[in-house]
């Protein structure tokens, strides 16, 4: 029973996590230990374990004596995560673009996702498009060589990915940063560091500008240090 708990506590992480992350669960929306331990038939100790992690990632805030609740998005905090992911994507994508060995498989990958891509835009599953997006953003990453730089650079982005959930509605949006994606692709492919680069500072920076525009129209989303 006790090699089980970690087990549960990390899949009840998971599911939480994504449906914030998602926007499932609103910011400042209630987490009850009991609902959730009804709803996946666990004990508590996986609950509370579960939302500690999250609570460590700044997704959750537990305050004494009231209760747990999905945090508001921090711009400060996707604005730092932004500046952290772009630095390390930039030199990966040189890197992924440099090697005389690029994997076949790993484009073939990055083919098929762009094409998942397009067919999800055309059927208006934008809800779902990110994890799309963080599997072309990962195979990229792997394709560098360097094995932890996807891991960090999905810590720092927990506030930018609610804002990039945010931000997929908006017209035309997913179609410009999809048409980026095949730009990325395409100069890894052939073997360009110097348009690699480019092509993902352009998609990187590019999102992030829609993302901080919707700042003013998202009325208790963000923490009151992001109201400028």
């Amino acid at each position: 029973m006790r090699t089980r708990q970690p087990q549960k506590a990390d899949q009840i992480y998971g599911i939480l996590r994504r449906a914030i992350v998602m926007l499932e669960m609103a910011p400042g929306s209630p987490i009850v230990e009991k609902e959730v331990c009804s709803a996946y038939n666990v004990s508590r100790t996986p609950v509370r374990e579960a939302v500690q992690k999250l609570a460590e990632e700044g997704l959750v805030n537990v305050i004494p004596h009231s209760g747990t609740y999905v945090s508001q998005i921090s711009y400060a905090g996707a604005e730092e995560g932004f500046l952290i992911r772009r630095a390390l994507e930039v030199e990966g994508v040189r890197r992924a673009a440099a090697r005389a060995d690029v994997d076949p498989e790993a484009l073939a990958e990055l083919d098929r996702i762009t094409v998942e891509m397009q067919q999800m835009i055309a059927n208006d599953q934008l809800d779902t498009y990110i994890d799309a997006d963080d599997a072309l953003h990962g195979t990229v990453a792997r394709m560098s060589g360097m094995t932890r730089l996807w891991k960090f650079v999905s810590m720092a982005k927990v506030d930018l990915d609610r804002m990039r959930q945010l931000s997929a509605p908006v017209p035309g949006h997913l179609a410009r940063v999809t048409e980026q994606h095949i730009q990325i692709v395409e100069a890894i492919r052939r073997g360009k560091p110097d348009q690699a680069e480019l092509a993902m500072r352009i998609h990187l920076d590019s999102s992030f500008t829609v993302m901080s525009s919707l700042i003013r129209d998202s009325h208790g989303i963000f923490v009151e240090e992001a109201a400028r």
